[in-house]
């Protein structure tokens, strides 16, 4: 049987909502290991001058404990 944990993660680009969730995974392995899956919960952009800048993501990432 396996034991899984689930964090929430913020994170931000400003190139796409799916580099941020990247970024996120990658800076979240330096410390959780076994990450399984991860789980858009938001999507939400900043906008300046009618031009999007940044993208942001919540997310939730599933990693299992040994």
């Amino acid at each position: 049987m396996a034991v899984l944990k689930v964090v929430e993660i913020l994170s931000n680009s400003n190139e796409s909502w799916e580099d941020a969730t990247k970024k996120a995974v990658k800076h979240a392995s330096k410390t959780v290991k076994n990450i399984k899956s991860v789980y858009v919960k938001e999507q939400s952009a900043i906008v300046k001058n009618d031009e999007v800048t940044e993208f942001r993501v919540n997310l939730k990432i599933t990693f299992e404990v040994n």
